[in-house]
């Protein structure tokens, strides 16, 4: 059941007009009244032929007209609105039900608490079997104004009761970071405008496509100028960007004028403090070596920063940095992915917008490896081949999954839920890209006495997970890599081990395919002569020393005293 509280409005008149009227596709049917403050002698345009929508809301207005009369400043947003509505699947609720929802929704809200008889006046209207709406005057019989501080999420609790009460589909409690459901309104000029989204989705889906593009907020808005979004920037008088709002081209209001949306009213996790905090992190500093054992291409560098999220989920703060640099990660990979893969990823991102932001404060200074290698996907990287795209894919499933377990054991169950549902997406991925990936590997499997001595490798490697792997239909698949990885120098037993090792198999549906992406990552060079390297290191460090003898100025030698100054010291 979900109660939404709208903004407060000032015509009582007007919303009762809507809650009787026919509505805008001839939706509403029966209107009448179904709980109120005082329900004898209420007038009921619905019930009573003699009673008029201006006569109730006048009984409704009567304490906003005293107080009115009486003090200096007239109150002008005195209409408290709340629909309430049930789940498709619930069960029809009568009237009487209906009534006492509206009765414990406005006790929660502070409209009527429970035994205040100067309470505020309402009305629950029905004019359909599965909603209701509420409509208050939030001035008191006393003339006083009602405490409506928290009000929403007071509801919504008292909403997760009801539905435990009455037997219907039960929601989980919402953490006020939710982005607004479009309204009515903005669906039905969506459809008469043939846009299959309202502008409030249309353009969060561009802000978040285009953040990985961007290394500031200045950069974002010009991004966004170039994608088709009309923007409006507020700046201070030294030229500091202040805010934004962007807006859909064709979206205007009665006037003819364009409508803005301001960028936390989209999403609230995209206004300009948000966006710049994450967006303007500084990058720690680098070594000048560091570089040196990258992987050559930026969907290399991504499957390698994603082997860092697991590791970096045991702080709060670095956790939620690194789900939040996920959801950029994901943006990227959908836009530069092949054709047949970009609609899951893309839906997977859809999905994993909700989960990437909660109340925990992100330090997004910690998740640059991750923020940089969507941007090396969304600004330089061509087209992958297929082992790249599928490594990357499989390590976002398990990313997807220890985000939804981080998101879970915090409480966090709407984000929880989205990181499912990113991760039922993306999987189906993985498996699309491997297809291709299988069909290159299964027509040359090694030869029988190879597949059983790599098949010991693997019961001496992963013994646990052994069986599976070997009953795996790719198991052929995975020897292929093996061999293939041998002929580089690699070791069969040590590929599997470092392999199982990155992140735990219990979980995976098809562990030789997991296998495959991961090993035909680590092991796609030549493997390193290790002796050799130390033999190099040694010599290296050996020169450096000599260099710095020869460099240093060596130690004056001291003089000896003379015999006089050695009689004087005794």
């Amino acid at each position: 059941m979900i109660a939404a509280i709208k903004a407060p409005g000032a015509n009582t008149r007007g919303l009762l007009a809507y809650l009787y009227g026919r509505g805008s596709h001839d939706e509403h049917f029966d209107p009448h009244i179904v709980a109120g403050f005082a329900m004898l002698g209420m007038p009921d345009p619905g019930r009573d032929e003699m009673a008029t929508l201006t006569e109730l809301a006048r009984h409704l207005d009567e304490p906003v007209r005293l107080r009115n009369s009486e003090f200096g400043k007239p109150v002008t947003d005195h209409v408290w609105h709340c629909p309430v509505r049930a789940a498709p699947e619930d069960r029809y609720l009568s009237d009487t039900e209906w009534g006492e929802i509206a009765q414990r929704v406005v006790q929660a809200a502070g409209i009527a608490p429970a035994g205040d008889d100067l309470a505020c006046r309402w009305i629950a209207v029905r004019h359909a079997d599965d909603h209701i709406h509420i409509l208050a005057t939030t001035v008191r019989e006393d003339g006083r104004r009602p405490k409506l501080h928290d009000s929403g999420l007071r509801v919504g609790d008292a909403c997760r009761e009801i539905e435990k009460d009455y037997g219907l589909r039960r929601l989980k409690k919402g953490d006020g970071t939710a982005v607004r459901r479009p309204t009515q309104a903005e669906m039905h000029k969506a459809q008469r405008l043939g846009w299959e989204q309202t502008s409030k989705e249309w353009l969060q889906d561009r802000i978040r496509a285009a953040i990985p593009h961007a290394k500031s907020a200045e950069e974002l808005l010009a991004y966004l100028e170039g994608d088709s979004v009309l923007v409006k920037a507020k700046r201070g008088p030294s030229g500091d960007l202040l805010g934004y709002a962007v807006g859909r081209p064709g979206d205007l209001n009665k006037a003819e004028e364009q409508i803005f949306h301001p960028g936390g009213k989209v999403a609230p996790d995209l206004s300009l403090p948000k966006l710049a905090a994450r967006l303007e992190s500084s990058a720690p500093e680098e070594h000048p070596t560091a570089r040196r054992n990258q992987p050559s291409t930026p969907w290399h560098q991504a499957t390698e920063a994603l082997d860092t999220v697991q590791t970096d989920l045991t702080e709060d703060t670095r956790a939620q940095a690194h789900i939040t640099a996920l959801g950029e990660l994901l943006e990227a990979t959908a836009e530069k992915a092949s054709a047949d893969l970009r609609p899951e990823i893309r839906a997977a991102a859809k999905a994993f917008a909700r989960a990437q932001w909660s109340q925990v404060r992100a330090e997004d200074r910690a998740a640059h490896a991750l923020r940089s290698a969507a941007r090396d996907i969304a600004n330089t990287a061509t087209g992958p081949d297929g082992s790249a795209l599928a490594a990357l894919v499989a390590a976002l499933v398990w990313a997807a999954i220890v985000a939804g377990r981080w998101h879970e054991g915090k409480g966090h169950a709407h984000q929880a839920d989205a990181a499912r549902q990113a991760l039922q997406h993306l999987q189906t991925a993985a498996d699309q890209a491997l297809v291709p990936v299988l069909a290159e590997l299964e027509p040359r499997p090694p030869r029988e006495s190879a597949q059983r001595v790599l098949a010991s490798d693997i019961r001496a490697a992963v013994p646990d997970h052994a069986a599976r792997i070997l009953a795996d239909p790719a198991w052929l698949a995975l020897a292929t890599v093996l061999a293939d990885a041998e002929a580089r120098g690699h070791k069969p037993h040590q590929l599997l081990k470092e392999a199982a090792a990155q992140r735990e198999l219990t979980t995976a549906r098809q562990p030789a395919r997991v296998l495959i992406t991961r090993i035909q990552h680590t092991g796609r060079n030549p493997a390193r002569n290790r002796r050799a390297e130390a033999a190099r290191s040694r010599s290296t460090m050996a020169t450096d020393i000599s260099s710095r003898q020869v460099q240093e100025p060596q130690p004056v030698a001291a003089t000896p005293p003379t015999s006089q100054q050695h009689q004087q010291r005794r």
